[in-house]
């Protein structure tokens, strides 16, 4: 009598099996890559946004105690020190901002413009760093 033997397969994974696995890690990978690039940026914006809202609510109260908005050459630094062509410096009780004008999430500073007498624009120049572009962050009023 012949015995035959049996061979018997090692439990493993084939080389496909583990090209497969590789290739579905990479896919997930790059999605939540891709997630939390579009997470940063949103949150970038909201940054910038709350960031105006603050600006908005200081130049309110430089407002009420000069009387007037800063003007555009003055900007938004005379929230920090008084501006030098103030009619009347002693209206002026700042410093309204406690800590310097911060750069926008992006790096550039950000802008003010007075457009009337009781209205200014105050906007980021967003990720591409140019102004009057469509990822440009501006306030609302």
């Amino acid at each position: 009598m012949v015995t035959l033997q049996r061979r018997r397969r090692r439990p493993g994974f084939t080389l496909m099996e583990v090209l497969l696995v590789l290739a579905i890690l990479v896919i997930l990978g790059s999605m939540v890559g891709f997630f939390i690039a579009g997470m940063q940026r949103g949150a970038y914006e909201d940054l910038a946004r709350t960031q105006i809202g603050m600006f908005a609510n200081q130049l309110d109260v430089y407002r009420l105690h000069v009387g007037s908005y800063p003007n555009t050459n003055q900007g938004l630094q005379s929230l920090r020190m008084p501006p030098a062509d103030l009619t009347n410096p002693n209206r002026w009780r700042g410093p309204y901002s406690q800590k310097d004008i911060p750069m926008d999430p992006w790096g550039n500073p950000y802008q003010y413009e007075l457009v009337g007498p009781e209205q200014y624009r105050i906007w980021s120049m967003g990720p591409d760093g140019v102004s009057g572009t469509e990822d440009d962050v501006a306030n609302t009023q």
